[in-house]
C-alpha cells in the first residue's frame, strides 16, 4: 500500500503526457458532439467515490443533472430505464464486475451513449462500453485501492472538462495548471503529519469524515480506507448533513477528519467547524483552509476542482500509519479480494 501511494505523482505524469491525453481528448471530442442531456454514473466501492466527484464536476462545469445509477435495479429487479439521451459512464478499477457491465449494456441498448473508465482496458466493461477511458494507472498491489483511486479522478477531470471545451482538447491554461498537479502531490506526500497523527487514534472506536462539494467524495474514500484497513468503524456525512442530526454522535472521544479547501465547498464548511467545537470534538482538518482546529493536515492551495488529487494523499497515509499502528495489515484487509464481483 505504501508504494502504491508513493506511486501517485508518476501516475498523474503519466496521464497527462501526450499520449494519454490526446486519448482521452479523442473520447471527450465525441462525448461534446453527442450533446447528451445527461449523464449517469455507475461504480462501486472506491470507484463510486471517483463517479461522485465526477457528478460534481458533470453538474458545476457542464451543466448538465449527474447522478448514481443504482445497478441493483437493472440486476435484480428488471428495470429497463429509458436513457437515450444520456451519457452514461461505468467507473471501475478491474472492468470485472457483471453488473456494471450489465447496466452499460442495458443502457446502450436503450440509445444511451455509454464509456468505461477502468484500469482494465481488456475488461468486460470496456467490451461493453461504446467508448473506453484508460487510467493508465499500472498494477495495484494493494487491495486498498489508492493509486488507481486518484488516476480516476484524474482521468474524469480531464474528460469532463474536455467535453466543456467542445473539441476534447483541454484549454492552455487548463494544462499549464494540471501540469503542476505532480510536483504538488510529491511535495503533499513528503510531509510526515498523517504518520505523526495515527498513534493519537490508535484506540478510536470510531470515527467521522465530512466535507462539502468536491470534498464529500474525497470524506467518503477516508472513511472506506480507514474501514477496510483499520477495521475503524466511519462515517462519512457531508458538512450540511452532518448539521441534520449526526452532530449529536460527535464529541470528545469520537475524532473528525474534516476536508476543508480554499473554493466555496471549504468556504460552506465553516459554519460547521464552529459546530463542532461546540460539541468539543477531536477536528483534524484536511486541505488548504488555514482554520484553528485539534491538528491540520495541510495540503497546497489550488483550484478546487483539483483539491481532491491532493486532499486524498494525506488521508491515504494517515489509514495506512493507522493500519500499522492497530497491528493489522494494510495489505491484506480480512474478506477482501481485489477484484469484487456483484449482481
Amino acid at each position: 500500500m505504501a508504494a502504491d501511494i508513493e506511486e501517485q505523482p508518476a501516475g498523474y505524469d503519466r496521464l497527462l503526457c501526450a499520449e494519454h491525453a490526446e486519448a482521452i481528448a479523442r473520447v471527450a471530442a465525441v462525448i461534446a458532439e453527442r450533446r447528451p442531456r445527461h449523464v449517469v454514473f455507475t461504480a462501486r466501492g472506491t470507484s463510486d467515490h471517483a463517479a461522485l466527484y465526477a457528478a460534481y464536476l458533470s453538474e458545476i462545469r457542464l451543466g448538465l443533472p449527474a447522478g448514481l445509477a443504482s445497478p441493483s435495479a437493472i440486476t435484480v429487479f428488471g428495470a429497463r430505464p429509458d436513457l437515450s439521451d444520456a451519457l452514461v459512464v461505468g467507473v471501475s478499477q478491474s472492468g470485472g464486475s457483471p453488473d456494471l457491465a450489465e447496466v452499460l449494456r442495458v443502457a446502450r441498448a436503450s440509445g444511451a451513449l455509454t464509456l468505461a473508465v477502468t484500469n482494465n482496458p481488456d475488461s468486460p466493461l470496456v467490451g461493453t462500453a461504446e467508448l473506453s477511458v484508460d487510467i493508465a494507472a499500472g498494477h495495484e498491489r494493494a487491495v486498498a485501492a489508492t493509486k488507481t483511486y486518484t488516476a480516476e479522478l484524474l482521468a474524469l477531470l480531464m474528460l469532463i472538462e474536455g467535453v466543456r471545451a467542445g473539441d476534447g482538447v483541454l484549454p492552455v491554461e487548463e494544462r499549464a495548471a494540471l501540469a503542476r498537479l505532480p510536483e504538488l502531490a510529491e511535495r503533499t506526500l513528503s510531509d510526515a503529519t498523517p504518520a505523526q497523527l495515527a498513534p493519537r487514534y490508535r484506540f478510536a472506536a470510531q470515527l467521522v469524515t465530512t466535507g462539502r462539494g468536491y470534498a464529500y467524495p474525497t470524506a467518503r474514500e477516508a472513511a472506506l480506507k480507514l474501514m477496510e484497513t483499520s477495521y475503524l468503524p466511519a462515517l462519512a456525512f457531508s458538512g450540511a448533513d452532518l448539521l441534520h442530526g449526526p452532530l449529536a454522535m460527535t464529541d470528545p472521544d469520537v475524532p473528525v477528519l474534516a476536508v476543508v479547501g480554499s473554493g466555496p465547498g471549504g468556504e460552506s464548511m465553516r459554519e460547521v467547524l464552529p459546530r463542532l467545537g461546540e460539541r468539543r470534538a477531536d477536528v483534524v482538518v484536511v486541505g488548504s483552509a488555514d482554520v484553528e482546529v485539534t491538528a491540520r493536515m495541510a495540503v497546497p492551495e489550488v483550484d478546487e476542482r483539483y483539491a481532491p488529487l491532493l486532499d486524498i494523499l494525506p488521508l491515504q497515509r494517515l489509514a495506512l500509519a493507522l493500519a500499522l499502528a492497530r497491528g493489522e495489515d494494510p495489505d491484506a484487509p480480512r474478506g477482501l479480494k481485489k477484484v469484487t464481483a456483484t449482481m
